[in-house]
């Protein structure tokens, strides 16, 4: 049995101030930093096979946190990078609903049928996504860990759900929060979603769902 774990990122000053990051390669911030030693001290216990990880360095700083307290090096996978959000990247959440506010509009109430100008839909990005898990469980047999980013991990969830993309907003995921798999009998279980118990020793105040 395969047990997929999904990991988000740690934080970034862009999370914070809710600029939209797609594919610009932001750093984790301070409590980013924090927050990845804290989830990989939680599963240092655990018997995890292998990381893979997005390519951009908020993703890389993460597994590689994880996968130091066990001895393994961070598998790169261009399937897990950010959606691309085009001509939206780098600007803030304001920016985006002034300059693009009918677009804007539809992303907030209808995400499935967005695509962003000159970048992915959540289409797209659940194509890929979903060729790496698939190749994931057919080649590992235990624990796999898959650090990637908010809307990658919406997207993914979904499809292993068996939900389409327009639940893209039933679901909220936090910095570093965990969602489990279990992978039997040709079936996808959900065993835990957006667990973050183990940041309790921050006291941060919890971020809106960006």
């Amino acid at each position: 049995m395969a047990e997929i774990i999904l990991a988000r990122h740690g934080q970034t000053a862009w999370n914070k101030a809710e600029v939209f990051r797609g594919r610009i390669d932001i750093e984790l911030d301070t409590t980013g930093l924090k927050q990845a030693e804290l989830l990989a001290k939680y599963l240092s216990h655990r018997n995890l096979e292998t990381v893979y990880s997005s390519p951009l360095w908020r993703a890389v700083q993460t597994a590689e946190t994880i996968a130091r307290h066990h001895g393994l090096t961070v598998e790169i996978s261009p399937g897990l990078n950010d959606i691309d959000f085009g001509e939206w990247q780098g600007l803030s959440r304001e920016e985006v609903s002034t300059r693009y506010s009918e677009l804007y509009s539809a992303w907030i109430s209808t995400p499935h049928r967005v695509r962003m100008p000159s970048g992915e839909s959540l289409d797209d990005v659940r194509q890929r996504v979903v060729v790496l898990v698939n190749e994931v469980v057919g080649k590992h047999k235990a624990a796999v860990v898959l650090v990637s980013h908010r809307v990658v991990h919406k997207v993914l969830i979904c499809a292993l759900l068996g939900l389409d993309n327009s639940h893209f907003w039933d679901i909220r995921l936090d910095n570093c929060g965990l969602t489990t798999f279990e992978f039997t009998e040709g079936r996808f279980v959900l065993v835990e979603h957006n667990n973050t118990s183990f940041l309790e020793p921050l006291k941060q105040d919890r971020l809106s769902d960006f």
